[in-house]
């Protein structure tokens, strides 16, 4: 549980940003129209506000990197790399985009003065031999972001189901960090998000799995048929938002609730967020 409970308008805000995550992923898939409910019947549409606060951001050109860290289907990875590209815009495409979902941070980086981060999916790394165990604490995710590149770069760690990590399910569905800073300025962000379909998919799966606390009303359909991989995205989708506009840990407001920790989109479970809890 959180040491303190942010106001009442913070957690409609979370729960209404956690549920616009979710629509990234209908944008990503058609399957999504054929589900019984959709998103529009769960939150109101409203504009988020987002506030610069003086924090370091990303370079113009961002590549991401995904370390798939354990047992990933081929299908599996090329739903996560296909989002991950479809953040670049592409010549007629469709809307609702995931591009167009990404140019909305385009307001965060213009009060900063700085222009919105182009990513590219980079280089993908396989570690199917469990090489730090199946049971992983916050350095061994810092190590294995490590394997990504050293600078102008978002790295990923995407760790399989039956992989452990320190406060998964219990605190949180995902992270965002830095390394630290490089004797030659060089330094890149860090993402880790976890497969929760076999360990707690009612709190990192949700909308697409029945919520382990809260209201229960039927799942969305997810929209890759894979419950865990879905839940998967959306959390990426959260981390990669908060790795945009707070990469290094100083973006929050001084005394804030995010003061140091992730901003627009990015926030960990068992808050007292309506419904189940969320990332």
């Amino acid at each position: 549980m959180a040491s303190s409970s942010p106001s009442t308008s913070l957690l409609a805000k979370a729960a209404h940003c956690f549920l616009l995550l979710a629509l990234v992923v209908a944008a990503f898939s058609f399957q999504f129209s054929h589900g019984g409910r959709t998103l529009a019947a769960l939150v109101e549409q409203q504009p988020l506000g987002m506030t610069y606060h003086k924090g370091a951001l990303l370079p113009r050109d961002v590549s991401v990197n995904l370390i798939f860290y354990g047992k990933f289907t081929a299908v599996q990875r090329a739903v996560l790399s296909d989002f991950v590209a479809s953040l670049s815009p592409e010549k007629n495409s469709l809307e609702p985009s995931v591009a167009a979902w990404w140019k909305t941070l385009a307001k965060y980086y213009a009060t900063s003065k700085s222009p919105l981060p182009k990513l590219a999916l980079g280089k993908q790394v396989l570690d199917e031999s469990y090489s730090l165990g199946k049971s992983l604490r916050d350095a061994d995710l810092a190590k294995l972001a490590a394997r990504g590149a050293a600078r102008a770069a978002i790295n990923v760690v995407l760790t399989a189901a039956d992989v452990a990590v320190e406060r998964f399910c219990m605190s949180r569905c995902g992270s965002h960090g830095a390394s630290p800073a490089a004797s030659g300025g060089g330094r890149f962000a860090y993402i880790w998000v976890g497969d929760s379909a076999t360990q707690c998919p009612g709190q990192c799966a949700w909308p697409f799995h029945q919520p382990m606390y809260g209201p229960q009303t039927p799942p969305l359909l997810a929209p890759n048929g894979d419950v865990g991989v879905d839940g998967l995205v959306v959390n990426l989708a959260s981390m990669l938002a908060g790795a945009a506009t707070n990469p290094f840990g100083d973006g929050g407001p001084a005394g804030g609730p995010f003061d140091g920790g992730e901003l627009q989109c990015a926030w960990e479970p068992w808050e007292e967020v309506p419904g189940p809890s969320v990332v």
